[in-house]
């Protein structure tokens, strides 16, 4: 899979750009009278050919009669996804039948992260148990910190593998995934790094001033007012590199780049589609969120009827004093969300970016070759009949 060319990156140094397709009066290869006006951007077709019984374009359908109006044939499905630009909710419902689909390897290695982060974390508030006051929190969180980021990047590797194979029909063992994504862990672990203070690491350097203001015992609510400001306006400086950079990951694993080239690559495809990436990525963590939530709500609640923590001592708000037998019982909920939203959120990072490619270079083509498809074979694409524009 990691040899397919349908993912290796366009040889020449030029910006990908949008309309890299032919122009809607190339000359079709399928022989009549003529070929139909240019469709609307998101036509449904599959570059000519017949399929179902449907004709293709200039021919007759059985018996000669031709119906009202131009058909549609479908597009290409050879995995996950149908091989055209997509809209948010195709990319979203691709994300589901990837995990859906190929469970069996998704859900092995999405639970084994899960239960070794969640480990990592129980441990971490085990040993604390709320000795540093209101420290606690931001201590249990920098604490599991590394080992998430090295969980995160091992996800990252090993599902960007099992999804790229998904959008072609393919499946793969953990095994496989193994294999393939290992020679790339290092370099992805750098970028995962560079990302994280590009991102989030600005916003914590723009807090930074309050918190320390905080720990030094000043309780100004003016200064401390300013400086929360000051830690407000990092935010959307934060949320911009992090879309600007969130397909770094995808094509560092897909295209065998660098880590200052998958940088680049990710910034330029991004590039005029920033506030799309950003809604689709934000609309995933939200539903990841509900379902984290949705999860750990009665996991709380059957902890509390079973004793392991007391309403009197303040539940649901003060985690700094839980009984461990609460702790596990939530860290069993965190293992359960982990299991279900890691391969969902890591499906829709790759589908992102596969979606990106498509609508810049017309990656559908390339893949739909690296399918095996029959009818693409070699063609380029002013050998296929449908001229549809890429779409932004």
């Amino acid at each position: 899979m990691t040899d397919t060319p349908g993912w290796a990156s366009p040889g020449s140094s030029e910006q990908p750009r949008d309309g890299v397709r032919p122009p809607a009066d190339a000359p079709a290869a399928v022989p009549g009278p003529s070929a139909p006006p240019q469709t609307t951007p998101g036509w449904d077709g599959q570059y000519g050919q017949s399929q179902h019984g449907r004709p293709q374009w200039g021919q007759q359908p059985p018996g000669g009669h031709r119906p009202y109006g131009w058909g549609a044939p479908q597009s290409p499905r050879p995995g996950v996804i149908p091989l055209r630009p997509l809209g948010i909710g195709e990319l979203l419902d691709g994300a589901v039948t990837t995990v859906r689909r190929h469970w069996r390897t998704v859900l092995a290695l999405s639970l084994g992260i899960a239960v070794v982060a969640q480990a990592g974390t129980v441990l971490v508030d085990l040993l604390v148990r709320g000795r540093t006051g209101a420290a606690t929190q931001t201590l249990r969180l920098l604490a599991a910190m590394p080992l998430q980021l090295l969980l995160d990047v091992l996800a990252a590797a090993l599902l960007t593998i099992v999804v790229s194979r998904a959008v072609l029909g393919r499946s793969a063992s953990a095994g496989e995934a193994w294999r393939d994504a290992r020679p790339r862990l290092l370099q992805l672990l750098g970028l995962t790094v560079l990302t994280v203070l590009m991102g989030p690491g600005v916003a914590l350097l723009g807090f930074a001033p309050l918190v320390g203001y905080r720990f030094g015992g000043a309780n100004e609510p003016a200064t401390a007012g300013l400086l929360f400001l000051v830690g407000l306006l990092t935010l959307p400086v934060a949320a911009w590199l992090w879309i600007r950079y969130s397909l770094a990951a995808p094509a560092l694993m897909l295209e065998k780049q660098g880590v200052t080239t998958a940088l680049s690559r990710s910034r330029r495809l991004v590039r005029g589609s920033w506030w799309r990436v950003f809604g689709i990525v934000l609309l995933g963590k939200l539903l990841s969120v509900v379902v984290a939530v949705v999860i750990a709500v009665p996991f709380r609640f059957v902890g509390l009827l079973l004793g392991f923590d007391s309403l009197n001592r303040q539940g649901f708000a003060d985690t700094t004093q839980q009984t461990a037998a609460m702790v596990v019982v939530m860290a069993i909920a965190g293992i359960i969300a982990g299991t279900l939203t890691t391969p969902f959120m890591a499906a829709v990072g790759v589908l992102v970016y596969v979606d990106q490619r498509i609508r810049r270079e017309a990656l559908d083509i390339e893949l739909a070759r690296a399918a095996g498809l029959p009818e693409y074979g070699d063609a380029g694409w002013s050998e296929q009949s449908d001229q549809t524009p890429a779409r932004r």
